[in-house]
């Protein structure tokens, strides 16, 4: 089964995503901040970071930062209304993606998916 980590700051968005990715059969943390992410990443434990980019007290991209120090295995997708903006080069962990809001629930389904369907196919 692959496990998220899902931060994201606003109650009814990360309960929205939470349930969504959980009812086509990802596992799911979910946590409204990056200080409260940071202590759960450990190698191994997260397939995927999904972070929303602007948060109090530790943003996404800070967040993302750290976690690859922790476990360099683990994919970061970020979800934000301000992609254009906040990443800058060499600001993100390398091949992490970038969700827009606004987006439909299949979208975000269909980018996680992709981003483990090389490893399915590959048997990696």
């Amino acid at each position: 089964m692959t496990h998220i980590l899902l931060a994201e700051d606003d109650d009814s968005m990360r309960e929205y995503l939470a349930r969504a990715l959980e009812r086509v059969g990802y596992v799911v943390t979910a946590v409204d901040r990056g200080t409260m992410a940071l202590p759960l990443i450990e190698p191994g434990a997260f397939d995927l970071l999904l972070t929303d980019i602007v948060m109090p007290e530790m943003d996404g991209i800070e967040l993302a930062q750290r976690a690859s120090v922790i476990a360099p295995e683990m994919r970061v997708m970020f979800i934000t209304g301000f992609a254009a903006v906040a990443l800058k080069d060499g600001a993100a962990p390398p091949n992490a993606r970038v969700l827009s809001k606004p987006f439909h629930l299949r979208d975000l389904v269909a980018e996680v998916d992709r981003m483990f369907a090389l490893d399915e196919a590959t048997g990696i």
